[in-house]
């Protein structure tokens, strides 16, 4: 039995905490380091014992020093596009913001540097179910369309800009009677920037999906004020049309995870992402979905 892989985790929010707790916990999995952008959390955990002290990092920029074979950013898009291509230096990078990848002048680093530091980048499928048969319909050129729906309690979305604004003026203005409002339809590109912490699955279909990308995967978001116990993620895929029968291949899956109000992931998400970790190896230079 070799040694046990060494994990840096780059943010100690809800998802960094359970991912701390679970690599301490196996013997395949050793702590590197954590560092969050407040210290407060990390330093409050030390202090009540769930975390080593010698395993909190205060300055990101000493990553190397700690010689993690997989640096896992469960913390925010802009810190995974600050950080993704210089963690590759030294370690395979596990990115749990797949939203990063909407800003093509990244992707196209981040792929670029793979190569020259011969190193490989995973991105968590989360709440995509049917991730692999996505990927697979797009090798073999057969995937028409996706649709991704995320259906969440207003608590539970943070958003920014003209996103939020809509999503007061729709709220304020009692369209939400316990159903559906729409808050956002179109492509994934565009929503990403809005919504960087509550569409992550969209972005993994985009990422799943290459011949249609970011541009062309398509990107429903729903307020819903009577999901006060779960989020719904709807994925439909569309195949090739039967000219002889007069219909097309269609899968239509409903994903129903409960989460309480104000929750950005929810529970059985957190077990995606500790799977999509443990996955996250063996591939060659490049991005993976794990």
């Amino acid at each position: 039995m070799g040694r046990p892989r060494r994990i840096g985790i780059v943010g100690y929010g809800h998802l960094g905490e359970f991912l701390v707790g679970e690599i301490t916990r196996s013997s395949e999995l050793e702590l590197a380091f954590v560092w969050n952008r407040s210290s407060d959390k990390v330093e409050a955990a030390i202090r009540d014992g769930r975390l080593s002290a010698e395993c909190a990092l205060a300055n990101l920029g000493d990553f190397a020093e700690r010689k993690a074979d997989l640096i896992a950013e469960v913390c925010h898009p802009d810190v995974a596009k600050e950080w993704c291509c210089t963690f590759l230096s030294s370690a395979d990078v596990y990115i749990g913001s797949p939203t990063a990848f909407a800003d093509e002048d990244f992707e196209q680093a981040v792929r670029a540097t793979t190569v020259k530091e011969s190193h490989s980048v995973y991105v968590s499928v989360g709440a995509l179910w049917g991730a692999e048969d996505i990927r697979r319909m797009d090798a073999k050129g057969t995937l028409k369309g996706v649709t991704v729906t995320m259906k969440k309690h207003p608590k539970s979305l943070k958003l920014n800009g003209p996103l939020m604004d809509r999503m007061m003026t729709l709220m304020d203005g009692g369209e939400d009677c316990g159903g559906d409002v729409v808050l956002y339809e179109g492509d994934v590109r565009s929503i990403c920037p809005l919504a960087p912490n509550n569409v992550n699955t969209m972005a993994c279909a985009a990422i799943a999906a290459p011949s249609l990308g970011f541009s062309k995967v398509k990107a429903r978001l729903v307020a819903n004020s009577s999901l006060t116990d779960r989020h719904i993620v709807v994925v439909d895929v569309e195949g090739p049309f039967d000219d002889q029968l007069g219909c097309a291949f269609k899968v239509h899956t409903e994903r129903s995870n409960p989460a309480a109000v104000g929750a950005v992931t929810g529970k059985q998400t957190y077990n995606a992402f500790l799977a999509s970790l443990l996955n996250a190896e063996g591939k060659e230079p490049g991005v993976h979905l794990s």
